[in-house]
C-alpha cells in the first residue's frame, strides 16, 4: 500500500503541526471497534463516520481509516443499509437514510484515489455494491431518491435536495470505483443521469428546505450544477448564508455559524475554481479551533456563544481537514469534489419531461 501524503498547512491560517494535531484529535476519538462517534460517549452516524475516515486517510492515519471501513462492513444490514445512529454497539435510531448509506461509495473511492491500495479497496467493494443497490432501489420515477425508511421499514415520501445531491456524487464515485476495479454497473450510471437531471432542472421534486445552507451549496459541491449555473447559485445565496467576517450560517434565519458548513462551502468554492474566495472563507474556521486541535460545532453571533454549548464534533474537524487537503493539494484525492474530477453523467429526463433530452 502506498502511504498517502500527509496534509500540509494552509499558509497564514493553519500550520502543518496544527493540521497534524487536528488529525490526531480525530484519531483519538475512534474506538477500538473502529467506530468514530461525534464525541466521546456520543452517537455515530455512518455518513459522518465516512467523512471522518476520509479525513484520516489524507492525514496519514490510513490504518485508522481502514478500521473505520471495517466497522461499517461488520454493521451493514442484509439489504445493504445501515441504521441512522449507533451508540457503541447499540442502535439509537433505526431509520434507514439513503444518503447516509450511499456515502460509503464516496469514502471508499476517495481511499483508493488517495492511497492507490487496490487490494484493500477490492475487499470493501461488496459493501459498496450492496449499499448502492439499496439506494438505487428507492429512486422515484422523477429521478429523485426517497430520503429514508422509518424504523418499521416504511418509505417516507419526500426527497431532500441536500441528500439527493450527495447521493448523486456518491453514485458517480461508485461508477468510477467499479470501472477502476474492472466491473461495470450501468444501472448506477442511469440512476445518476436521472438524479442529476432532476437536481439540475426540477427543484419542485424536493421538499423545500431553502433556509438550510446545505441546500444552497450542495447541488454545486456534488456537481449537479456546474459552470455558470453553479456560479450563479453561489452568488445568489451568498448574502443569505454567509455572515461576513465569520463564516457560513447553518440556517439563514439566525446568525449561528457552523464550522462544518463553512468548510464544506470552502470545498464548494474550490470545486468551481474560486480558490481565493475559498481561502478567505476558510480563515474564519480558526475562530472555532481549540488548543487540542478540535473545533467547536457552532458559534452564535453577536453573543459569540458556542452552540451547542461547548460542543466539539468529529465531523467538524473532519470537514476542516478535507478543506485543508483541497486548499493545500496535499493528497492525490484533494480534488475529488472538483468539477471534472469525475466523469459527467448523461442528462436523462424522466418520462414526459418537457425539457429536450441532451446527448
Amino acid at each position: 500500500m502506498n502511504q498517502t501524503n500527509v496534509l500540509r498547512g494552509v499558509p497564514g491560517i493553519l500550520t502543518e503541526d496544527e493540521v497534524a494535531q487536528s488529525a490526531q484529535y480525530l484519531a483519538h476519538l475512534q474506538g477500538a471497534s473502529g467506530q468514530i462517534p461525534w464525541f466521546i460517549g456520543g452517537h455515530c452516524d455512518p455518513w459522518n463516520h465516512v467523512e471522518c475516515a476520509m479525513a484520516l486517510t489524507v492525514s496519514g492515519h490510513v490504518e485508522a481509516a481502514l478500521a473505520a471501513y471495517d466497522w461499517l462492513a461488520r454493521h451493514q444490514l442484509g439489504d445493504g443499509s445501515w441504521f441512522n445512529y449507533y451508540v457503541g454497539e447499540r442502535v439509537k435510531d433505526a431509520r434507514l437514510d439513503t444518503n447516509v448509506c450511499a456515502y460509503v461509495a464516496t469514502g471508499v473511492y476517495h481511499f483508493l484515489v488517495a492511497t492507490d491500495d487496490v487490494d484493500a479497496t477490492r475487499r470493501h467493494w461488496p459493501m459498496v455494491e450492496r449499499a448502492m443497490d439499496f439506494v438505487v432501489r428507492w429512486q422515484r420515477g422523477d429521478g429523485a431518491i426517497t430520503w429514508s425508511l422509518d424504523a418499521r421499514g416504511r418509505p417516507e415520501p419526500d426527497a431532500l435536495l441536500t441528500g439527493s445531491s450527495s447521493i448523486y456524487h456518491s453514485l458517480r464515485c461508485a461508477v468510477a470505483l467499479a470501472e477502476r476495479l474492472d466491473v461495470h454497473r450501468p444501472a448506477w450510471e442511469l440512476a445518476a443521469g436521472c438524479l442529476g437531471h432532476s437536481l439540475a432542472h426540477h427543484s419542485s421534486a424536493f421538499a423545500p428546505k431553502d433556509e438550510f445552507a446545505m441546500d444552497w451549496y450542495y447541488p454545486v459541491l456534488a456537481g449537479a450544477l456546474s459552470g455558470e449555473d453553479a456560479r450563479a447559485r453561489l452568488a445568489d445565496g451568498w448574502d443569505q448564508f454567509v455572515l461576513e467576517g465569520h463564516g457560513v450560517r447553518c440556517v439563514s434565519s439566525n446568525d449561528w455559524v457552523t464550522a462544518a458548513e463553512t468548510a464544506e462551502a470552502v470545498l464548494t468554492l474550490d470545486a468551481v475554481g474560486q480558490g481565493a474566495r475559498a481561502l478567505e472563507l476558510f480563515a474564519h474556521t480558526s475562530r472555532h479551533r481549540l488548543a487540542d486541535g478540535s473545533y467547536f460545532t457552532g458559534i452564535a453571533y453577536p453573543e459569540r456563544l458556542t452552540f451547542p454549548g461547548g460542543e466539539t464534533t468529529s465531523y467538524t474537524a473532519a470537514a476542516v481537514l478535507l478543506a485543508v487537503d483541497a486548499l493545500s493539494q496535499s493528497s492525490p484525492a484533494a480534488g475529488l469534489f472538483r468539477h471534472g474530477a469525475l466523469s459527467d453523467t448523461l442528462d436523462w429526463p424522466e418520462p414526459g419531461c418537457a425539457l429536450e433530452r441532451t446527448p
